[in-house]
């Protein structure tokens, strides 16, 4: 009996951490830092510095196009789109609201904050008509939270108020998930807590998380959603990298709790977590500044399948191949399974 079961739970083993990187092809060189992508019309979408943005075709990797949407060089860590536009906020301020048409990709800046410490971290749409992105806080402290409703772009109103050293991680474009009923965002820094918004009433509640935190580098950086009930969120601390405690934490209901996993047993400091499409949260990849890893027990375990360093932003594009945007290129891994 105990001989059955260890071959057994050999073979679970084999099947849970079976899949291996076949191969990481860059697509794109560039003197860029890119921290936000975009997939559509097979191609893959990027903003970042020098305000550069262009795509790089996933069915033809030569086919590639670049514009600078100021003359300024302003840095964008922010991406998103509806049906005809992207959308990016460059993070210095005055912040300024690009607007960039899909078929002529001609930009024009339809919204300003001028505050000046607005610093905005990630930017998501809901649907074609919903989108929020979410900005540091002036000295009160207040959440702000800018919402695009109709076409139109304006400030959030709101009585939320953020603890003293409370931020987020322009880090990837993934502090904020959302799903039909709720939007989620991460905050980071000296607190790191979930916000989440009831699409229906717009009304927020804050919760606390067990994710390290106390400084002002630590926290949540990246967040994703399977539904209404399970999420995950990945981070660390970015100035100690290898640290791995208390890092990666999982919900299942709807972000109210979150439970701690494999601290001390993850490739450390994260910066991008996305789940597998058609998984139902079981796998995910993550990403950081020196590692990609995979868990295919929803989130409890994980296993570094590549040292590749430098990259800080990713998306599925289909159930086995995933693109990865970052310091100075963008690279297409297919995964063997």
């Amino acid at each position: 009996m105990k001989k059955i079961f260890s071959i057994l739970f050999l073979s679970l083993g084999l099947t849970v951490f079976s899949q291996q990187v076949e191969s990481i092809e860059t697509i794109l060189n560039d003197k860029i830092s890119i921290r936000a992508i975009e997939v559509y019309d097979h191609k893959v979408w990027y903003s970042g510095t020098d305000s550069k943005f262009g795509f790089a075709d996933l069915n033809d990797y030569k086919n590639q196009k670049q514009i600078k949407l100021s003359e300024e060089k302003l840095q964008f860590r922010t991406l998103a789109q509806d049906k005809t536009s992207f959308y990016a906020i460059n993070i210095e301020s005055p912040a300024r609201f690009f607007k960039i048409d899909k078929k002529e990709l001609k930009s024009q800046v339809v919204f300003r904050d001028t505050a000046k410490t607005a610093f905005y971290d990630a930017l998501h749409f809901v649907n074609d008509k919903l989108a929020y992105t979410f900005s540091d806080s002036d000295k009160d402290h207040l959440l702000k939270l800018a919402v695009y409703k109709n076409g139109t772009w304006s400030m959030f109103k709101n009585n939320i108020l953020l603890n003293e050293g409370e931020a987020a991680f322009a880090a990837s474009n993934t502090n904020i998930s959302s799903t039909k009923k709720y939007l989620w965002i991460a905050t980071g820094g000296k607190a790191s807590r979930i916000l989440r918004m009831n699409l229906k009433d717009e009304k927020i509640e804050v919760f606390n998380t067990p994710i390290i935190q106390g400084e002002s580098s630590q926290g949540m950086y990246s967040i994703d959603f399977f539904d209404d009930n399970f999420g995950i969120a990945a981070g660390g601390d970015y100035t100690k990298q290898d640290a791995n405690v208390n890092n990666i934490a999982t919900t299942n209901d709807g972000g109210k709790t979150w439970q701690i996993k494999a601290s001390g047993q993850n490739a450390g400091y994260t910066t991008c977590v996305k789940i597998k499409p058609g998984s139902k949260g079981k796998e995910i990849v993550a990403i950081g500044d020196k590692h990609i890893s995979y868990s295919s027990d929803f989130g409890k375990t994980w296993k570094k399948i590549s040292d590749e360093k430098g990259f800080f932003v990713c998306q599925w594009i289909d159930g086995n191949n995933v693109v990865l945007a970052g310091n100075n290129r963008i690279a297409m891994m297919k995964l063997k399974f």
